[in-house]
């Protein structure tokens, strides 16, 4: 391991030096938690994912290069999560076990999925910024969140997700309704996703009523090209941007899903749907801030990304 690190390093110099790149890290001093060795581990992870950006914007740079430095990556991230776990024990963190989940969340889903995804595109460019863009954005609400939380910086989020047989069978559920609704066959990137950017998409909130009047909220994020896709299909048509034609068929197509759904789990008529609205980037990433949802999956459809989440 020790000599991946040196020669997957060396490699990345190597390879910036011939395309004239440089590797200004300005490091945010907001991200550190006050524990040098996870402080080090973040900074060089940031470095590392900055070097792959501007790799993978480089047309002279190969697409062998951008495999090299996601291989690093990876190595790295593997690294700190067992140094930072070792940390949480020596400390007694009571948040332990729920902290150990992220990061198997992503060591043992999310990055399979994504590196699936980078060699059956064969390190496409596109392939690549979804990589780049999911860990980037898990990163940076890992730290300021989880991480935090190991010194007492902030609550832990995650306090109130759902877990265990009933999140796997809400898993299974939702994986069923796309695969017959869409056509498509998916694979679950994430069970706790955490309104990370998978690219350009679009966003809708679903309310519904209850009996007892505890409002439940659903947030659907469909990557655009998933969404255009599935709606060119229904029409034989074949769309180059997200419409209003679009988003207004994929709001229909957003409630044909919650019904499909609540009849699966047998819970349709306990719920009454209220309204859906179409949200903006910011506002999708601004119901995160304020808590994690109680269900969080995201899907690969094979043709985009999909997010589905519920707030109770």
């Amino acid at each position: 391991m020790f000599h991946m690190e040196i020669y997957c390093e060396d490699t990345l110099k190597k390879i910036e030096e011939e395309n004239g790149m440089t590797n200004q890290v300005n490091w945010n001093e907001r991200f550190n938690i006050g524990v040098e060795v996870i402080d080090k581990a973040h900074r060089k992870l940031f470095s590392i994912v900055r070097r792959l950006a501007v790799l993978s914007q480089d047309e002279k740079s190969s697409r062998w290069a951008c495999a090299e430095g996601i291989k690093y990556f990876k190595y790295y991230t593997l690294k700190h999560f067992a140094e930072e776990e070792e940390y949480m024990r020596s400390i007694g963190y009571k948040g332990y076990e729920m902290h150990k989940s992220l990061h198997d969340n992503l060591r043992g889903m999310t990055l399979p999925a994504l590196e699936k995804d980078l060699v059956t595109s064969d390190y496409s460019q596109e392939s690549v910024h979804h990589f780049l863009g999911i860990c980037l954005g898990w990163l940076t609400g890992h730290i300021m969140v989880e991480d935090r939380a190991i010194t007492g910086g902030i609550a832990n989020k995650w306090i109130e997700a759902k877990v265990g047989k009933e999140a796997g069978r809400m898993e299974d559920v939702v994986s069923y309704v796309i695969e017959e609704v869409f056509k498509l066959q998916v694979q679950v990137v994430s069970e706790r996703y955490a309104g990370e950017d998978f690219g350009k998409s679009t966003y809708y909130r679903m309310s519904y009523g209850t009996e007892d009047g505890k409002p439940v909220r659903v947030f659907l994020a469909f990557e655009d090209r998933l969404v255009m896709g599935v709606v060119g299909a229904m029409l034989g048509v074949q769309f180059q941007k997200v419409d209003q034609l679009v988003v207004h068929a994929a709001k229909q197509l957003s409630q044909q899903l919650m019904g499909r759904i609540g009849t699966c789990f047998g819970v349709a008529d306990e719920y009454r749907f209220e309204k859906i609205h179409v949200l903006t980037k910011e506002q999708f990433e601004e119901e995160f801030a304020k808590g994690y949802p109680y269900y969080s999956l995201l899907f690969d459809t094979g043709m985009g990304y999909f997010a589905f989440c519920t707030k109770i």
